[in-house]
């Protein structure tokens, strides 16, 4: 992503008899780097392809005893050295401070990247939102609301066509349709001998979908076509959130869901078998927040050690009560043409139950995050600039 500050650099050096270049900010900050790292990283024509960006070189190409054998700055950035070898290349400032990793950005243990916000009840006074005709015709205000679903993890629109498949025209602003056994666009409402509670009148309990599948949907989309029924309001939470309430609260409990897997399970009409494990708080290798997978539904038999099982019944118990908190939760109710997307993998979402006399009819599709993140990149490239 872009730096939100316009980084200049006010001068380099090199440390460690040459294994490292010293990068002095106009901000007041310091970051180092590596020299085979520098190396690794060059952007110019020798070391990465002009045209889609990938490396010409491999790790086994670089000399592990390389040196930066001097430095400067220049109106283009950091003009670098090397040696043996005699390669030179020139960083962008933005680029270097993008990617610091001396003074690496995160946000410790349990807490999530950077660039994520999280939110409760009060965000219900401010939904991000957008309309779709805007949307279209608008890259900068398209930006800032796919900037929203990066932020929130989840966003609103409005004005889409009260119609089937208008759901497939607004992934298209930013990806594809991932499809599955429910199909490329799959309609929620009431049926008889319903394979899926979401197809029943029932209320749900907030859920992230499809916990059963390895890779796991990333967004969700949901579609408003009708809506006469008395109850049926949407639900949103976000996950993270939650997490994070967990933590400060019950930090063993959370340990607990980080580091053992839940079992999740479908099986359809005869057709479908779907399983897999995840925790219920998955953590990346540096102890960030990096995705939640909760669903009462589908959750299989615990499989945890013996000595451990009464225990984590207790986190499991305590993160489903965190999620029924009120200041935690959005809650809105759709009209047609109002469609929301959620990240699948942070915001867990639920229903009020409904007067199954009256009609209620949404239809929802799944797409990929890479997509999304991949669009926002390009506009703000174009843009020449971060969204907001």
């Amino acid at each position: 992503m872009t730096p939100a500050y316009e980084p200049r650099i006010d001068r380099v050096e090199t440390a460690e008899d040459g294994g490292v270049l010293a990068v002095q900010w106009s901000d007041g900050s310091r970051s180092r780097y590596h020299a085979l790292w520098l190396r690794d990283n060059a952007l110019d024509a020798a070391t990465r392809d002009p045209v889609g960006g990938q490396r010409l070189i491999t790790v086994l190409d670089l000399d592990p005893d390389i040196r930066i054998a001097g430095a400067s700055v220049t109106p283009a950035g950091a003009e670098v050295a090397f040696q043996p070898g005699g390669h030179r290349t020139t960083f962008a400032p933005a680029w270097l401070y993008t990617h610091r990793y001396d003074a690496h950005n995160r946000q410790g243990w349990g807490a999530p990247a950077p660039w994520v916000q999280v939110w409760s009840s009060g965000l219900a006074d401010m939904l991000p939102a957008i309309d779709y005709g805007t949307a279209r015709a608008d890259k900068r205000a398209l930006a800032d609301w796919l900037a929203a679903v990066r932020r929130y993890g989840f966003a609103t629109m409005r004005g889409v066509r009260a119609e089937p498949g208008a759901i497939a025209e607004v992934v298209t602003l930013f990806g594809f349709v991932r499809e599955t056994n429910y199909g490329r666009i799959f309609d929620v409402r009431s049926q008889v001998n319903a394979a899926n509670l979401a197809y029943t009148s029932l209320p749900l309990p907030v859920h992230t979908d499809n916990p059963y599948r390895n890779p796991v949907p990333t967004l969700q989309l949901l579609h408003c076509l009708a809506t006469d029924a008395e109850g049926g309001d949407s639900i949103l939470v976000d996950g993270f959130h939650a997490a994070q309430v967990l933590r400060a609260e019950a930090a063993t409990d959370f340990e607990l869901l980080t580091r053992y897997s839940a079992p999740f399970a479908y099986r359809g009409a005869g057709d479908v078998h779907l399983e897999t494990a995840s925790p219920v708080i998955r953590l990346s290798p540096e102890g960030e927040l990096a995705g939640i997978r909760f669903n009462s539904r589908s959750a299989g038999p615990l499989m945890v050690p013996f000595d451990v099982m009464r225990a984590y019944y207790g986190a499991y118990r305590r993160f489903a009560a965190v999620l029924e908190r009120a200041v935690l939760r959005v809650r809105f109710r759709m009209a047609p043409g109002d469609l929301f997307i959620v990240d699948n993998e942070r915001v867990l979402h639920g229903r009020t139950g409904f007067d199954g006399f009256g009609s209620r009819h949404l239809q929802g599709c799944y797409a990929d995050r890479d997509g999304l993140y991949s669009t926002l990149a390009v506009i703000e490239a174009e843009l020449g600039r971060a969204a907001a």
